[in-house]
């Protein structure tokens, strides 16, 4: 199938012919909540997955609780896409990678998107209610490191690290969602996760270091400038342990970090082949986050249902 035409789909749109399928109407909708590029949904799935499995979830309450989160990763992130579109419509308008986008380029109006952006918070809402209370507590705190989130790039050089904490609080919420509460062990494996984001995402803003200069963005890559990758080595390793720590808690046993193999293994390969100068790479190897976090929730199945 031939890719949609290029004033509907941004330059990254990973499954374009899926768009087709779509109204005309609703193509720019789909677009503005980054449908097109499911990995981020999966990012911020992933970590709700390890929590689940590693808290050591029955079998039926973690198949339940999966889904649940599923589907909330699909709205809450199109939901933090389209706001951070209203919030960045002018930026992205003078940057190349962005101002396609549907606000930036006019195609949504802005009532529009705010109206699209209640009605994926409304989906959310109802992944909430199904949550226990302490879940649901921790879901709501989460609402104003959100909301900060697409201001950040504006006053830190470490963005990153704002997303890491937003894209990585589906780990407390799924640790409370089995236990009731939040044990040192969700704890490291939350801090893990805050590290894997501005690792991978600082990967991901090596494709806009010269847009990111004219337009005054600031961002890891840019801070790290020629070190990028040591830097990102840093974040990946100092992921790896404190996962490890959260593994040691749920069962002390060397066995147990040996289920971080694959993971490391995969990381180790983001590092070594990356080159900060060749923008496709750059995201072929953001990309493999998601084969990533398969190989974290293989491991935290196994140590969480051994612990």
């Amino acid at each position: 199938m031939t890719a949609i035409p290029s004033d509907t789909a941004v330059p990254d749109t990973e499954t374009r012919g899926l768009l087709r399928l779509l109204p005309p109407s609703a193509r720019p909708y789909a677009l503005l909540a980054r449908f097109d590029r499911p990995i981020g949904a999966w990012l911020l799935f992933w970590p709700g997955c390890w929590a689940i499995l590693l808290a050591g979830a029955p079998a039926i309450e973690a198949v339940r609780l999966i889904a649940l989160f599923g589907i909330g990763a699909i709205a809450m992130r199109g939901a933090g896409c389209v706001y951070n579109d209203i919030v960045d419509r002018d930026l992205d308008a003078r940057v190349a990678r962005t101002r396609d986008r549907p606000l930036a380029s006019g195609r949504v109006s802005l009532k529009g998107a705010w109206a699209f952006l209640i009605s994926l918070c409304l989906i959310g809402l109802a992944v909430l209610v199904a949550l226990n209370w302490p879940a649901r507590w921790i879901s709501v705190a989460s609402l104003a490191p959100v909301a900060c989130y697409p201001f950040m790039k504006r006053i830190t050089w470490w963005p990153q690290a704002w997303l890491g904490i937003v894209f990585s609080w589906a780990a407390l919420v799924g640790w409370a969602a089995v236990a009731g509460h939040i044990a040192p062990a969700g704890l490291l494996l939350y801090a893990g996760s805050i590290l894997w984001v501005i690792g991978y995402d600082t990967i991901y803003a090596l494709q806009d270091i010269e847009d990111d200069v004219l337009a005054g963005v600031k961002s890891s890559a840019r801070a790290m400038g020629r070190h990028v990758k040591p830097g990102v080595a840093a974040c990946y390793g100092s992921a790896l342990l404190l996962w490890g720590g959260a593994y040691w808690l749920r069962r002390p046993d060397p066995l147990a970090l040996l289920a971080l193999l694959p993971m490391a293994l995969h990381l180790g390969w983001q590092v070594s082949t990356l080159d900060p100068a060749d923008p496709q790479g750059a995201l072929r190897r953001f990309r493999s986050n998601r084969t990533a976090g398969l190989l974290m929730a293989m491991a935290a199945l196994v140590v969480g249902s051994a612990g």
